[in-house]
């Protein structure tokens, strides 16, 4: 989880704020870790949950791996042409619904729990 604390600290403070917040939320769940993948910051339970994506034009996008196997009732979730993966963008640390996040992130920690995993075999 440091390498995650270092890179939000590594951004411009405007994108460090909303990474700060989003980081934040995700990990108020017992069961979450985060990591640096593919130079984001990446968290998952048992399977992949969402990452962090810095924009170029200062906004921060929050995108749910299994987005497609979640309710989206409010319509928040933005897929942009991607198949499973959907998320939605920031642009400040006050733009950020807690109470609609937090619904979200719930669903996503639900959906992770009931998922069964089953070990690879190798040979």
């Amino acid at each position: 989880m440091n390498a995650v604390l270092s890179y939000i600290h590594e951004k411009p403070a405007h994108q460090a704020d909303i990474l700060q917040v989003l980081h934040r939320m995700i990990t108020n769940h017992p069961k979450v870790t985060g990591k640096i993948s593919y130079s984001v910051p990446y968290y998952k339970m048992k399977s992949p949950l969402c990452h962090l994506n810095p924009l170029k034009n200062g906004g921060v996008e929050i995108v749910f791996w299994r987005a497609r196997e979640l309710s989206n009732e409010d319509g928040s979730l933005d897929f942009k042409d991607r198949k499973r993966m959907a998320g939605i963008t920031y642009h400040s640390a006050e733009e950020i619904n807690e109470e609609q996040l937090n619904a979200i992130l719930q669903e996503a920690y639900l959906l992770d729990e009931m998922v069964e995993h089953k070990p690879m075999r190798l040979g």
